[in-house]
């Protein structure tokens, strides 16, 4: 990167400085631990082993939960990005979702094993708080664009994703190391009593994943609203940017279609986010039904992706800078399909479809197989080009747009990236129902990702 463009994303005396910057990228510090602790690495394990009736039936519920919430977000994305744009700020909609958040995730403690409709309160609590962090994340990546200049929004997408893996990491190293403990030793990932006397039979530690997100977006997520600098207000009062916003987003919406490529990549990104939200919905519930995994291999192999994350996100932003975020998003697309090809090729005895390998013995210690080993070295890329993927979307459409547009157009990039976002979900749910098998999983996710490469295909530079 430029001198110019190093000294843009760190701030300068006419535009924000540093503390503007990281107010900004502590958002995803802030919010990242619900997608790692509840989505993905903790309580989605919880769930399908322990509250659902069994891993396939706990695969197929997580994923219509995910749609739910998926087609929840269709419908709200555009239209509050396009009142967030007639209002100007964008702090109070940050704030009115991330309360939200704070509050369905903190609830996820009352999911307790035998407790009466706790399947449907996990399940309901879980899309609530999905609705709230996507909304929160429309509305802070319209702030992108008032950071920092077009020369320099790749380095900082990137940026706010490796923090966000970042805080991740350190959330699920705290729960695991701290918090959630083999039932049958009582002891957590670091051989430790849980602390706040947590009572491993009754998944306490797992439960409290929910809370422990929920508390760690409330003290990390002030300095967005102590030091970026919002939008100036417009004076419309509620009732009066929701008629406006309904105009806008009509305009938007017309606009859209009269910009072939603004177009091209909407559809792309629609179909590649919906085969990203499958992939981290399911991720740890596959290695806990193919595998057996329990805490600790969940643990360990959720730490390693978001190592992974973290490295890949920061490469990921310098190169978009450097070789344009068409070359990135292509490049991460490509590598999830082979990724896809490769989990679907194993299975608990056998690797690449057909070559039979020993099941793991005691005393092999952890990972102790080859498909396994294979399966973590595969999480490992995804882990790799996943943030990527998502950074170069955002920072492409962040330079197609004016600043003072951004709230709406993201609201479509949030539509494009959830109109469809419930059929990735509720196909592999559908498949591996059907099947009876976690490898529909996979075998979904190919298809997905391979259209939306090939759309992608067509994206001119940006």
């Amino acid at each position: 990167m430029s001198g110019p463009a190093r000294r843009r994303v760190r701030g300068t005396r006419s535009g924000p400085g540093r503390p503007a910057i990281w107010g900004w990228l502590l958002f995803d510090w802030a919010s990242q631990p619900f997608f790692t602790l509840v989505t993905t690495f903790v309580f989605a394990p919880y769930f399908a082993a322990v509250l659902a009736p069994d891993p396939v039936r706990g695969q197929a519920l997580w994923g219509y939960a995910t749609a739910a919430a998926g087609l929840c977000l269709a419908a709200l994305s555009p239209l509050l990005g396009s009142v967030a744009d007639a209002s100007g700020a964008r702090k109070p909609w940050i704030a009115a979702s991330c309360a939200v958040l704070a509050v369905a995730t903190g609830l996820l403690w009352f999911a307790a094993p035998g407790a009466a409709l706790a399947v449907p309160l996990a399940l309901g609590l879980f899309a609530l708080a999905t609705v709230a962090a996507e909304t929160a994340a429309v509305f802070n990546n319209a702030m992108m664009s008032r950071l920092v200049g077009p020369e320099a929004l790749g380095r900082l997408s990137g940026t706010g994703w490796a923090v966000g893996y970042a805080g991740g990491l350190v959330s699920l190293v705290l729960v695991l190391g701290f918090l959630v403990a083999d039932p049958a030793s009582g002891r957590t990932y670091l051989g430790l009593e849980p602390l706040f006397g947590l009572d491993p039979a009754q998944r306490e530690g797992d439960r409290a994943a929910g809370p422990v997100a929920a508390v760690w977006l409330l003290l990390f997520l002030w300095p967005l609203f102590l030091f970026t600098p919002d939008a100036p207000s417009t004076g419309l009062r509620w009732r009066e940017a929701a008629r406006e916003g309904l105009l806008r987003l009509r305009s938007t919406l017309g606009e859209a279609r009269a910009r072939p490529n603004l177009l091209r990549f909407l559809l792309a990104n629609m179909i590649y986010q919906d085969a990203l939200v499958a992939l981290f919905a399911f991720g740890g519930i596959y290695g806990a039904g193919v595998f057996g995994w329990g805490a600790a291999e969940l643990g360990l192999f959720g730490i390693l992706l978001t190592v992974a994350g973290t490295l890949g996100a920061l490469a990921g932003g310098r190169l978009d800078d450097r070789l344009g975020a068409r070359t990135v998003i292509l490049g991460a697309l490509a590598a999830l399909i082979l990724v896809c090809l490769g989990v679907l090729s194993l299975g608990p005895s056998h690797v690449l479809f057909a070559i039979e390998a020993a099941p793991a013995r005691p005393g092999d210690g952890i990972y102790g197989s080859a498909p396994e080993q294979l399966f973590v070295g595969l999480g490992l890329v995804i882990g790799a080009v996943a943030g990527p993927l998502q950074a170069s979307s955002r920072a492409y459409l962040a330079r197609l747009v004016p600043a003072e547009e951004a709230g709406r157009y993201f609201g479509l990039l949030a539509l494009s990236g959830k109109l469809t976002s419930f059929l990735a979900p509720l196909l592999v749910a559908l498949a591996t129902q059907v099947s009876g098998s976690q490898a529909a999983a996979p075998a979904v996710l190919i298809a997905f990702f391979t259209a939306g490469l090939a759309l992608a295909s067509t994206l001119r530079r940006a």
